[in-house]
């Protein structure tokens, strides 16, 4: 069955923290007990979330309360780690100068829990970048902890995955590219967007990992948009390969790739070969006034909408929203 989480915060009780409800036609319907990590909940209270739909869905709940008077929190939250994928749409890769049907590996980098905030939440550019960059991703919430190399296929990824969030990838390219720095560019606070709703999932609904449509605008303009079928690296084949390197922990965030429409551009290889003929400091002055005439790059004032749903509507992560702003 499939089922809509939020955290979320009551401003009219502000000290009740670690408040989690179920949310069925734009009302929350509050779980009882305080889960502080999304590990917690997970742990002790998905069960009851389940409950709670089922008699949402068949009587009225006078304890409901409307979703526009709760502050929407991150569903993912610390200590959750947070684990990428690079480059695995085939439209991504393709423009970022790959041949998808020759990539035979995976690129896995990691961001800092520290760059997670509320889906929401104003993204903060800090003053000495100039290239910030977007990528949406569909985000899977690890339910139970694996701590050995493991086989995860079709059939048994509902006991590895507890849901889906939206998660934003939020990247400084001019710190990432010049410097090498994927954990440094891609990890300043406010750099990972999550939520607004975990999307619980049981074995029954899996197959919408392979069909979930996802689309970013800035300023509403549609920049990116895809469906996860288009995946090179589908999720279990993704989970598997991430076992053989790291244990995975309830409450985990893996990030699987970002489809094409980044602002950063990859220029002409002929351009390339020259620029790399060039002195080091000199090269990357190039790249930079090369990114930055394209004018695609966000900057203060910018709004992002972002969103992931299924197209029968039954898996609806909610919206986004997000005003760029500049780091004081």
């Amino acid at each position: 069955m499939i089922c809509h989480i939020v955290h979320y915060r009551n401003p009219k009780a502000p000290s009740q923290i670690g408040l989690w409800g179920v949310l069925l036609n734009q009302r929350v319907h509050p779980i009882e007990g305080e889960f502080n990590s999304t590990a917690e909940f997970l742990k002790r209270g998905r069960d009851s979330a389940y409950a709670i739909q089922e008699r949402a869905l068949q009587t009225a709940d006078a304890n409901s309360i409307a979703l526009r008077d709760v502050e929407l929190l991150s569903p993912v939250k610390s200590p959750g780690r947070v684990l990428c994928q690079g480059a695995n749409y085939r439209e991504h890769m393709l423009e970022s100068g790959m041949d998808p049907d020759a990539k035979s590996f995976n690129m896995f980098f990691n961001k800092s829990s520290a760059s997670i905030c509320a889906g929401n939440s104003d993204i903060l550019r800090p003053a000495h970048v100039e290239l910030l960059d977007y990528e949406v991703e569909l985000g899977l919430v690890i339910g139970s902890r694996v701590d050995r190399e493991m086989a995860i296929t079709d059939d048994n990824i509902h006991q590895v995955v507890a849901g889906i969030v939206i998660g934003n990838d939020i990247s400084a390219r001019d710190v990432q590219v010049p410097q090498m720095q994927f954990f440094k560019g891609k990890s300043y606070r406010t750099f990972c967007p999550v939520g607004p709703i975990l999307c619980l999932l049981e074995q029954e609904d899996m197959h919408y990992l392979h069909s979930l449509n996802l689309e970013l605008k800035v300023n509403d303009q549609v920049r990116q948009q895809d469906s996860t079928e288009n995946l090179v690296f589908k999720p279990a084949e993704s989970l598997s390969e991430f076992t053989q390197v790291s244990d995975l922990d309830v409450g985990d965030l893996v990030m699987t790739g970002t489809p094409s429409g980044c602002a950063m551009q990859i220029p002409p290889a002929p351009i390339v070969k020259l620029v790399q003929l060039l002195p080091e400091s000199l090269k990357w002055k190039f790249f930079i006034k090369g990114q930055k005439s394209n004018g695609r790059y966000l900057k203060p004032g910018d709004r992002l909408t972002t969103t992931i749903q299924s197209s029968d509507g039954l898996v609806n992560l909610g919206a986004q929203k997000n005003l760029i702003r500049e780091a004081s």
